[in-house]
């Protein structure tokens, strides 16, 4: 049979033709699924459910799995709820240092969480947890590392918390610092060892069901836990405050335990190659985050003490928590785009020179049109929010027009801030090497409770100044 080569050779351009198109029609396909998904997280994020109820405010938080993104966010509305009660309790009243605690120790749990669950997640996609032994070694060593960082951060955090406290009255009173050292010491290692074993068992289960981890744990990670976390320091620095009369020497036990507890967790951390690594090189994100919360939480421990200025604890965990979680997705999405496309030490042409604002925005890019969007849904979320807030009368400002227009600014110019830094910061640690996975997100989160509080702080003194003076709404 003679063979036709010009018709071959045609049907064979005609595929090529058509592979090609198929491919960018699939790129774009996968380019615009990924957009969807960003506005999915955010949007469903508007849309959980806060009740009055604490027993409900519990098992919501338990529901909040079945989507990403209630992970990511619920836990600003809930927080603000449990912020706002626990600021009339006699702890919280007579030893106002507890609040720097608060955005120190939300941010100390967020930062471990994250690290475990990438740590082990990244071992369950490379096959390091395939053997049941090798399993169990990276879980107890990686568990043993965590609460050695919980314990350490957690004494430093309310050492901090004293020093902060005392500079601008120079007042200082040993009881007090003792108190805030246990309660800190003792939350931070209750809440890191619960929530340890909770995302553990999240991970094995997400690989025996054959769901990446990494799609699961990381938004667990982002924000699971904080009402736990709140709840246990609450009650932890109650129960001592009530016993710092008749035993004062309660809260000096408590803290000498679970100091004396830190080498057996060395000790077992130190058995395993991967832990035994980052036992030593493994503090430096993590402290210099909280040494940042904790300056935030000193502006909030100033601004609650104005009785004026009381409105502010209510909002200051929503604007936080956003702007957090949105600077935390867009450092993700930057970091696995420089993964796929850029050697290490290398960046694109469009990243190399003196970073500008319009870097981050102007252009069509993946990535600028992921902060495009997220900089968009920021006035949406907050209205809501405090529409949210305005129904349950839990806050202390009327929602007028000028307060709404001057807290969206705050929150518009908090998150304009953070996607710009984290543009700058991931691909200047991309530049000198340093996995911006690891070292980003606790900078950038402690930068958002910082910017969040101190923009937030600002707006109620300029609200105060102008007249708009309200703060007894929902007492």
């Amino acid at each position: 049979v003679p063979v036709n080569r010009n018709k071959i050779v045609t049907q064979s351009h005609q595929a090529t033709v058509k592979g090609q198109c198929w491919l960018r029609r699939k790129k774009k396909l996968n380019t615009t699924m990924n957009h969807l998904w960003v506005l999915l997280d955010l949007l469903h994020c508007f849309t959980a459910k806060l009740c009055k109820s604490p027993v409900r405010l519990i098992l919501n938080e338990s529901t909040t799995c079945n989507c990403r993104c209630q992970l990511k966010f619920s836990d600003s509305q809930k927080n603000q709820v449990t912020l706002w009660c626990l600021q009339h309790w006699e702890a919280f009243q007579y030893i106002t240092e507890i609040f720097i605690l608060v955005p120190a120790l939300l941010g100390l749990k967020g930062n471990l969480e994250m690290t475990l669950a990438s740590r082990l997640s990244t071992a369950v996609n490379v096959g390091k947890m395939d053997s049941p032994i090798e399993k169990w070694n990276l879980i107890i060593g990686n568990l043993a590392l965590k609460q050695v960082q919980a314990t350490v951060v957690g004494f430093l955090a309310a050492v901090a918390a004293v020093v902060l406290g005392w500079i601008p009255e120079g007042k200082f009173q040993m009881s007090h610092a003792v108190l805030l050292c246990s309660s800190s010491v003792a939350t931070a290692f209750i809440a890191s060892l619960l929530q340890g074993i909770i995302m553990v068992g999240v991970i094995v289960g997400s690989k025996k069901t054959g769901i990446n981890p990494d799609n699961v744990a990381t938004p667990i990670a982002a924000s699971f836990g904080d009402l736990i976390t709140l709840a246990i320091l609450a009650w932890i620095s109650q129960g001592l405050y009530k016993c710092l009369d008749s035993y004062p020497y309660v809260s000096s036990l408590v803290w000498a335990f679970f100091m004396c507890l830190t080498p057996l967790w060395i000790v077992i951390s130190s058995k395993h190659p991967a832990s035994r690594t980052l036992l030593y090189s493994g503090w430096e994100p993590v402290i210099t985050a909280m040494v940042i919360s904790s300056i935030g939480g000193l502006i909030l421990d100033k601004t609650v003490s104005d009785p004026n200025l009381a409105g502010i604890v209510v909002y200051t965990p929503v604007i936080n928590g956003i702007g957090g979680n949105l600077v935390a997705i867009q450092s993700s999405r930057i970091s696995t785009h420089l993964h796929f496309h850029c050697a290490p030490g290398e960046v694109p042409d469009e990243a190399k020179g003196c970073y500008y604002p319009c870097r981050t925005f102007c252009g069509t890019g993946a990535n600028h049109r992921s902060a495009q969007v997220l900089l968009f849904l920021v006035i949406p979320g907050h209205l809501l929010f405090l529409y949210i807030i305005h129904l349950m009368k839990s806050g202390h400002t009327t929602l007028t027009p000028i307060f709404m227009s001057v807290y969206l600014a705050a929150a518009m110019l908090q998150v304009l801030l953070l996607l710009c830094i984290a543009d700058w910061m991931v691909h200047s640690m991309w530049r000198s090497g340093k996995d911006p996975d690891s070292f980003s997100i606790p900078y950038l989160t402690a930068l958002g409770d910082f910017l969040g509080t101190a923009l937030l702080a600002l707006s109620f003194h300029f609200l105060w100044l102008i007249g708009d003076q309200d703060s007894d709404v929902g007492d």
